[in-house]
């Protein structure tokens, strides 16, 4: 029976294998069985979750990675969610440690911040908490009305690199943009090796040209106040592409914390291989990998791509044996102990800055 003694139990919203794996990997850290419920989608498509056990009066923990179906993975988080507070359940805490939408976290032309209404869905829902892992933005954190917690993949990928990184201290760690650069100045300080950061590439691809702010002022033919004249904004022109820091006979070590669109990336390690590196490897916490991601890294300079066990990418890796997985279940077990033992939260986060 999936009861520890501290009353908990631990359900997979997903029916996915890689989402039952790493709910499996996880509860066998903690010492429970997993709970027994179904979910599955109906011949329409619509989503359908039947809890198999009692949970009244219980605190719930609820494992969900989100696949390339991301809208399905979420329909199966809210409906999981919703049975479970209709059952009477006291406490009802996502474990979601890659968390979607989150880059549409900023409100960009006439567009919506999407991660503020998905958050907004999963608390009508039910869920009264939330483990995550490397928000794409710390500031999402404030979307939510109630807890979340942030836990960080930093210290498996570091590990990873002094451990399966031949010469690792000849390497030294690159930001692709200059915003990307705190991230990478964090993994350095740790390793204690340099920085690079490539400048010039393209910070944002969308146009300003089509949101309103270049329409011309009302004209009216009435007399009076014809509007303020404001000075132009002088539009952005894209530097040259330049590497600064010295990547020359190095090993460079690409840092952030979503890969999905590889092709910032290949032409960030085309530019390193051209400065000199003569190996590149990518260290990201979520490997969404979408599209062509696997051919092109397949038949990029890039050595090896390393990411966690956040995002399902079987397929991926057996399209491209450059990929490689991080295990982090630990941190995620560990969590869930904590949290519902009522322990802090500190240790988890333990020389971590408000920076990182």
């Amino acid at each position: 029976m999936n009861v520890a003694k501290s009353g908990y139990r631990v359900f997979s919203a997903n029916s996915s294998a890689a989402c039952t794996e790493l709910a499996k990997k996880i509860t066998e850290r903690l010492g429970v069985e997993l709970g027994k419920s179904v979910v599955f989608q109906e011949s329409n498509r619509e989503t359908r979750v039947d809890v198999k056990e009692s949970v009244r009066g219980q605190t719930i923990f609820i494992i969900q990675t989100i696949p390339r179906d991301v809208n399905t993975a979420i329909m199966e988080l809210l409906v999981m969610a919703y049975a479970l507070k209709t059952s009477c359940a006291k406490n009802i805490i996502g474990v979601i440690p890659y968390f979607p939408y989150s880059k549409q976290c900023k409100m960009r032309k006439r567009g919506s911040i999407v991660c503020k209404l998905l958050a907004s869905m999963l608390a009508k829902a039910g869920l009264t908490h939330i483990i995550t892992m490397d928000l794409h933005q710390k500031e999402i954190q404030g979307f939510f009305s109630f807890p979340v917690d942030n836990l960080r993949a930093s210290p498996f990928l570091i590990q990873y690199i002094q451990e399966e990184i031949p010469d690792y201290r000849n390497a030294i760690i690159v930001a692709k943009s200059p915003s990307a650069a705190k991230r990478a100045q964090s993994y350095a300080e740790r390793l204690r090796l340099g920085l690079a950061v490539i400048h010039g590439e393209a910070q944002c691809s969308e146009s300003d040209m089509a949101d309103g702010r270049h329409s011309p002022p009302c004209v009216r033919n009435a007399t009076g106040h014809t509007g303020l004249e404001l000075p132009l904004m002088m539009a952005k022109e894209k530097p040259p592409i330049t590497v600064v820091g010295d990547v020359g006979g190095r090993i460079a070590i690409i840092v952030d914390d979503i890969i999905d669109d590889v092709g910032d990336f290949v032409a960030a390690a085309e530019i390193l291989k051209e400065r000199g590196a003569y190996k590149i490897y990518i260290m990201a916490t979520h490997g969404l990998l979408s599209a062509d991601a696997p051919r092109l890294i397949e038949e990029s300079a890039i050595d090896e791509v390393v990411v966690t066990n956040t995002v399902p990418h079987e397929v991926q890796k057996l399209q491209c044996p450059k990929i490689k997985t991080v295990d982090v279940s630990m941190i995620l077990a560990e969590a869930i102990r904590r949290i519902h033992n009522g322990e802090s939260m500190a240790y988890l986060f333990r020389n971590i800055t408000t920076d990182d």
